[in-house]
C-alpha cells in the first residue's frame, strides 16, 4: 500500500510528541510524520523530505500556531546551526520529554511494565557547559572563518560570531585562529570539492583548572608559520598546549595523530577531587559539571564497602574506575583503545591510586582472561558506546554473575535492549534507572542504571 504523502508535499500538521532523536511526531490521516524543528503542541506547515513504507520525514517551513512551550532561543545562530535543536523548547519540557523517552524505551523494548525510574537530574548549567568544541573552517568574503555545519548539511559550514555552549576562552581561541588564518592568507578546506587547506580547530578545556589545549587540523603539507601561530595563541593565557594534526583523507575526522607545536603534551581536569590528564584524543565527558554528577550516581549505585572486586568495562581513560577505587578492594579496567588505557594508567599514578589496574583489549574477548587473573567480580560497571554492549560482551558480562551491574548509558534504546537480555537470559533485575541531562538543548540522554542479580 502506497504512503498517503509524497516527497515535496506541503502538509499542515499538529505535533503531538517528541521522538527519541529530537524530531516532533505528527500524523497525516493516521500516517506518522517525523517533523524536524516541530515541538509538541505546534501546528506547522512542513515540507516532506523523505517517504518510507511506514513513516515520512518533514521539515518545518512555518509555525502556524506555536506551542505554549516555545520560548525565545538565546543563540542568534539558532535554526541555521545544526546544534542545540531545543533552545526554543522550555527547559522543563525538555527534561520531561527525555525522562519519557527513557521510560518508553524500557517499557517498549525491555518490556518492563513499570520501570523503576528516578527523576531526571537536570543540568547544572544550560549554556556554556561544553569543555570540548570542534569547529570547521569555511570560506567567507572576509576570508576563512570557523563554525559548525548548517542544519541538515554536510557540505556547508555556518560561520559563528559566538557559540553559547563553549566558554569565553573557547570563543576567544576561535577568533584568534580565524584572524591568524586571514593574516596568513590560508584557504579553508571545501568538503564538496576537497580543495583547500584549513580543516578543523579543536579546543579542549580543563574547566576546573583553567587550562586549554588547541589542535589545528589541516590537509597535507606544512603551509603555515608555526611560530606565528604559537605567538598568537599564547596571547590567550589559558592555552597550555598547541598541537597540529594532518587529515589527508576525505573523511571529516579530528581524532588523528598529533604533533606538539608548543607547551605540554596534556592539560588537566579535576573531577570529584581527582586529576585527569587530557591529551588531544583522550576521552572525557564533555560536560565537566555533569560528569561529576554521573560518576557520583555510579558510585552510589555500586554501593561499595571496601571489599569488592570491581570490573570497569569500556573504562576509557579510567575516570569512573578511579572514582570508585577508594571504596573497592581493587578495580580492573578493560578498554580496546591502547591510547586510552595508557591515559588510565597515567591517571591512576597521578592520583596515587594503587588499587586500580587497566588493560587494553576487546571487552568480549578479554573477560575470560581477566577473570583468571583477577578472580570473579562483585560489581561490574559498563559504560559502552552508543551501540550498547556488543553481543559477545553482553553475554559474557552477564555470565560473570556479579551481584550488581552498574550500567552507564548514552542511548536509552540500546540500554533497554541490553537490560532485556540481562534480565531474560541471566536473571538480573533492573532496580533503578536515573536519567541525567548532560547536554541541554540536544536530544542526547545519559543514564545510570543498577541491575541486581536475583538470588537463586
Amino acid at each position: 500500500m502506497a504512503a498517503p504523502v509524497r516527497k515535496g508535499e506541503l502538509l499542515e500538521l499538529h505535533v503531538d510528541a517528541l521522538a527519541y532523536g529530537g524530531s516532533g511526531v505528527a500524523r497525516s490521516d493516521g500516517f506518522v510524520v517525523f517533523v524536524r524543528r516541530g515541538l509538541p503542541g505546534d501546528t506547522v506547515l512542513a515540507r516532506v523530505t523523505k517517504v518510507k513504507r511506514g513513516f515520512a520525514e518533514a521539515v518545518v517551513e512555518r509555525v502556524l500556531d506555536p506551542s505554549v512551550d516555545r520560548v525565545q532561543a538565546p543563540c542568534p545562530h539558532f535554526g541555521a546551526c545544526g546544534g542545540c535543536r531545543f533552545q526554543d523548547y522550555a527547559y522543563g519540557r525538555q527534561l520531561e520529554a527525555k525522562h519519557g523517552q527513557v521510560r518508553d524505551a524500557l517499557t517498549r523494548i525491555a518490556r518492563i511494565v513499570e520501570p523503576p525510574l528516578e527523576p531526571i537530574v537536570p543540568a547544572a548549567s544550560q549554556l556554556h557547559y561544553r569543555n570540548k568544541v570542534e569547529y570547521s573552517f569555511t570560506t567567507t568574503p572576509d576570508g576563512p572563518a570557523l563554525g559548525f555545519h548548517r542544519a541538515g548539511r554536510w557540505d556547508e559550514v555556518l560561520p559563528l560570531d559566538e557559540c553559547l555552549l563553549t566558554t569565553e576562552v573557547g570563543n576567544r581561541v576561535r577568533d584568534v585562529v580565524r584572524d591568524w588564518a586571514r593574516e596568513e592568507g590560508l584557504p579553508a578546506y571545501d568538503q564538496a570539492t576537497q580543495e583547500g587547506y584549513l580543516r578543523h580547530l579543536v579546543v579542549r578545556e580543563g574547566r576546573n583548572t583553567g587550562q586549554a589545549l588547541v589542535v589545528l587540523v589541516t590537509a597535507a603539507g606544512e603551509r603555515f608559520d608555526a611560530d606565528y601561530l604559537i605567538e598568537r595563541l599564547r596571547a590567550v593565557p589559558e592555552v597550555r598546549s598547541i598541537n597540529w594534526a594532518v587529515n589527508d583523507s576525505p573523511a571529516e575526522v579530528t581524532s588523528l595523530p598529533t604533533r606538539l607545536l608548543w607547551g605540554t603534551e596534556w592539560i588537566e581536569e579535576e573531577v570529584l577531587g581527582l586529576r585527569f590528564r587530557i591529551r588531544p584524543n583522550a576521552f572525557l565527558q564533555t560536560n565537566t559539571e555533569m560528569a561529576a554528577r554521573l560518576y557520583e550516581l555510579a558510585r552510589d549505585a555500586a554501593a561499595l564497602s571496601g571489599a569488592e572486586t570491581v570490573y570497569d568495562l569500556y573504562c576509557g581513560t579510567g575516570t569512573i574506575g578511579l572514582a570508585l577505587a577508594s571504596g573497592a578492594a581493587h578495580v580492573w579496567g578493560v578498554e580496546i583503545s591502547e591510547e586510552a588505557v595508557a591515559c588510565a594508567i597515567e591517571n591512576a599514578a597521578l592520583n596515587g591510586v594503587g588499587n586500580a589496574s587497566f588493560f587494553a583489549g576487546n571487552v568480549g574477548q578479554s573477560l575470560e582472561e581477566l577473570q583468571e587473573r583477577a578472580g570473579p567480580p562483585d560489581v561490574v560497571v559498563v559504560d559502552p558506546p552508543r551501540a550498547g554492549l556488543a553481543g559477545k560482551a553482553l553475554r559474557r558480562a552477564g555470565g560473570l554473575r556479579a551481584s550488581r551491574i552498574v550500567y552507564v548509558s548514552c542511548n536509552p534504546t540500546t540500554l533497554a535492549g541490553d537490560v532485556k537480555v540481562l534480565s531474560e537470559e541471566f536473571g538480573y533485575e533492573l532496580v533503578q534507572c536515573t536519567p541525567v541531562d548532560m547536554f541541554p538543548h540536544t536530544p542526547h540522554i545519559e543514564s545510570v542504571s543498577l541491575l541486581r542479580l536475583a538470588v537463586t
